[in-house]
């Protein structure tokens, strides 16, 4: 789990035009994959993730996020910005994704 952490540490620090943050957790809506122009929107489990090498910036998919939960990334509330790493971690896979949430959950208030 070290690993992670630094993964989740150094992953915070980069930039994406849109990040999926915690109101996504456990929804099932997907509507914002259905109106992705290049299908950049992965279902990971528990929430969607945006992969960061596939995301275009259009913003189709903000408008019809139910429980708002994408915002650009210079709008990101600061208790969200774990969701950066989080939704990067997507480039090493499924997986990934879920060890920096279970990281980030273990380590919120909310948890």
């Amino acid at each position: 789990m070290r690993a992670t952490a630094v993964r989740l540490a150094w992953l915070s620090g980069l930039a994406m035009p849109y990040v999926i943050g915690d109101p996504c957790i456990g929804t099932t809506d997907q509507s914002c994959i259905d109106v992705c122009p290049v299908d950049c929107i992965v279902p990971v489990g528990r929430m969607l993730v945006i992969h960061p090498d596939d995301c275009i910036d259009c913003g189709a998919c903000v408008p019809v996020c139910p429980v708002e939960a994408i915002v650009p990334d210079t709008e990101l509330p600061p208790a969200w910005a774990p969701f950066v790493a989080i939704n990067a971690a997507v480039v090493d896979g499924i997986e990934a994704v879920n060890e920096c949430l279970d990281l980030h959950l273990a380590h919120s208030d909310t948890a």
